[in-house]
């Protein structure tokens, strides 16, 4: 059966450790927040062409950059060109694990995080995966059968790992940066020249941004707008300025992500599992539209699940999300105020604790 675990108070200093992972936000800043909560060095290996470069450097983490594959289910002449890229990157993992000597490989999940975890077993260096999402995806199936720590965000997910792997498991939550706990509705407002009175969305489709969310807004902003102030952040390859009084879209919220979201009424989402921590952390009530299983394997719409059976959030289906019936969806929340609040109460009670303190602290006392 897999432990609990409690928030713990202070992280002792300890050796140099490796953290792992990419190709999305969501599998870099969960580890970020770990990383922060380290005093120690820090070195992360990941794709030289993913995001995690960009956000890892700003944060003043040592990057280095490995081959990736893509880790597929289905058919494709292109797996085998992959399957190239991760022996690669198995390879290129081994020589760099060899010179920075950590004492454990932190692994945050995506196809990247595959190669250093293999790369860190054929080194006899120890290496722990966390997985953000209810059930645990491919990546975290293949690193559960290397690592020696299986960390999962809730306890139901221990049921989806394999029998043999489920003694690895200790349930910690799912980290997020510690600036949302410090963050604040009036900075929020006043960095996008909102007044206080009138009702804020924010729609966010994830850190790539979302198609489907993003035509959403744009066949309802105008009626939206005649109502509510709209921050939008649409995804780099998206995005398009657009000069709207009351409607203020982005590429991507960094730094200011905290303060945008802590002012919002309403977040507007996909159902990742690092954009539902943070609205749990904030107590943010939100409307979710969660990737079908046409273009997933269906991990959102469990997910989003947890929240709706909460009552933290509404789920609205990608069959059923026309702009009627989305826009309808926003205004019956508004015209229910306490339903709101008691929604922004159920959230914040999913976000109880400090996951990245926990599992910091777990990593200093394994290495004590």
């Amino acid at each position: 059966m897999a432990r609990t675990l409690s928030t713990a108070d202070t992280i002792p200093a300890a050796a140099p450790i490796a953290f792992a992972g990419g190709g999305t936000a969501g599998h870099v800043f969960p580890g970020l927040a770990v990383a922060a909560q380290l005093d120690r060095r820090v070195v992360w290996l990941g794709s030289a062409r993913g995001v995690e470069k960009s956000l890892v450097m700003e944060a003043g983490i040592e990057f280095k950059g490995i081959p990736a594959g893509k880790l597929r289910r289905y058919f494709s002449l292109r797996n085998v060109i992959d399957i190239l890229k991760t022996v690669a990157g198995i390879a290129v993992s081994f020589v760099a694990l060899r010179r920075v000597k950590p004492a454990l490989l932190f692994s945050k999940g995506g196809f990247v995080s595959v190669p250093p975890v293999v790369a860190a077993w054929l080194c006899g260096i120890p290496s722990w995966t966390h997985e953000s999402d209810f059930d645990p995806g491919l990546a975290t199936r293949i690193n559960a059968r290397f690592c020696e720590k299986v960390l999962v965000s809730f306890p139901q997910t221990v049921d989806y790992l394999p029998a043999a792997f489920r003694s690895k498991a200790l349930v910690t939550g799912n980290p997020v940066r510690s600036s949302l706990y410090s963050s604040d509705r009036s900075r929020g407002r006043r960095f996008l020249g909102s007044d206080d009175a009138t009702p804020l969305l924010f729609v966010i489709g994830g850190s790539l941004g979302s198609s489907f969310i993003n035509g959403l807004v744009a066949k309802t902003r105008d009626r939206l707008l005649a109502r509510f102030f709209i921050v939008h952040q649409m995804g780099a390859a998206e995005y398009v300025p657009a000069d709207c009084k009351g409607y203020h879209p982005a590429a991507f919220f960094k730094a200011e992500l905290p303060d945008v979201m802590a002012a919002a009424d309403l977040v507007i989402s996909r159902a990742g599992a690092n954009t539902l921590a943070e609205l749990a952390a904030l107590g943010k009530p939100s409307l979710l539209v969660p990737l079908s299983m046409t273009s997933s394997r269906g991990d959102q719409l469990r997910n989003a699940e947890i929240f709706r059976s909460r009552g933290a959030a509404v789920v609205l289906a990608e069959e059923d999300a026309d702009p009627d019936t989305f826009v309808s969806a926003v205004e019956t929340l508004f015209d229910n105020p306490s339903r709101l609040e008691e929604m922004a109460r159920q959230a914040r009670g999913l976000g109880a604790g400090r996951p990245a303190i926990t599992i910091a602290r777990l990593i200093a006392e394994r290495l004590a």
